[in-house]
């Protein structure tokens, strides 16, 4: 057991012989608030599944957030350490 696999919208759910699978939903415009304003700004849903057995739920935790990190700034996958 050690695959991984990134999925389109909908539920992450684990196939034989993976560790972990993380979905991206939908990129869409919705109002977010930035600097105390309303802001138009381009949103997606990430989902992480993982195979507990392998992969601690803070150790997920920081992934997700790795993630989300990069997508919010591309340029932090090019330092990343």
């Amino acid at each position: 057991m050690s695959g991984f696999s990134v999925s389109t919208p909908g539920t992450p759910i684990l196939n034989p012989g993976e560790a972990a699978i993380l979905a991206f939903g939908a990129v869409r415009q919705m109002p977010w608030v930035v600097d105390g304003e309303i802001k138009p700004r381009w949103v997606t849903q990430l989902s992480l599944s993982f195979d507990h057995r392998m992969v601690d739920g803070e150790l997920g935790s920081r992934f997700l957030a790795d993630i989300a990190a990069i997508l919010h700034d591309p340029s932090q996958a090019l330092v990343w350490a």
